[in-house]
């Protein structure tokens, strides 16, 4: 094979593995992906409420946005930095972005106007706390057949 149709296979190989549909925002030749990254969550449920519990380590507390909608719980994080360097022969100037938003559907037995939202070391929590209706249930137990 030739010198010419082996670097036209390359080039081809390359393109077609770079633009694929798929891959193309985690493409290994970007380096890192462009994928937005979610952080970890932890749901839990007990019978006054639920707590959520978000690790967002870097942020302070005027980055989170949270809201209520109707049924859906948004919370919306976004911080930027930029950091300059100057010295007597270059300067440095180094930008930071990071972002996320995570949407929830709440179901209809909590109180969506009564959620508190705390943030300590790292970690966001909110507590939405259920109506009394729904507190007062009892547990019901099904039986397999």
């Amino acid at each position: 094979m030739s010198l010419e149709k082996t670097n036209k296979k390359l080039f081809q190989s390359v393109f077609t593995d770079f633009f694929d549909q798929d891959n193309f925002f985690i493409n290994p030749l970007l380096g890192k992906g462009l994928e937005q990254s979610l952080p970890p969550v932890n749901i839990k449920e007990n019978a006054k409420e639920f707590n959520i519990e978000f690790a967002v380590p870097g942020f302070k507390k005027n980055d989170f946005k949270i809201s209520v909608n109707g049924t859906t719980l948004t919370i919306r994080a976004e911080k930027q930095e930029e950091k300059k360097e100057e010295k007597e022969y270059f300067t440095r100037k180094e930008f930071s972005f990071n972002s996320f938003v995570r949407n929830f559907t709440l179901p209809s037995s909590v109180i969506g106007e009564k959620v508190e939202a705390k943030y300590n070391d790292g970690i966001l929590k909110l507590n939405i706390p259920k109506k009394e209706e729904a507190k007062s249930l009892p547990n019901k137990e099904i039986k397999v057949e």
